[in-house]
């Protein structure tokens, strides 16, 4: 998992990519996500964040300090 600075991004599916182009339902599918309000922990990175940007309207996006136990990639 390629980290900037020990970042780590949590991404979390907010919004249904069904309706939008197959290129954005690929891009979350690369990022890891699923199901509706699925969580993926990330490395933060210019790959990742541009990633992030061309599916913005479908995810939230926020940075993780600490890495909960109980969380998984």
């Amino acid at each position: 998992m390629p980290e900037q600075n020990g970042k780590l991004l949590k991404v979390t599916l907010t919004k249904s990519p069904i309706g939008y182009n197959s290129r954005q339902k690929e891009t979350v599918k690369s990022l890891g996500l699923r199901r509706m309000s699925q969580s993926v922990l990330i490395g933060d990175g210019p790959q990742i964040r541009g990633m992030i940007a061309k599916v913005s309207h479908l995810v939230t996006v926020e940075e993780v300090t600490e890495v909960d136990e109980n969380e998984t990639a």
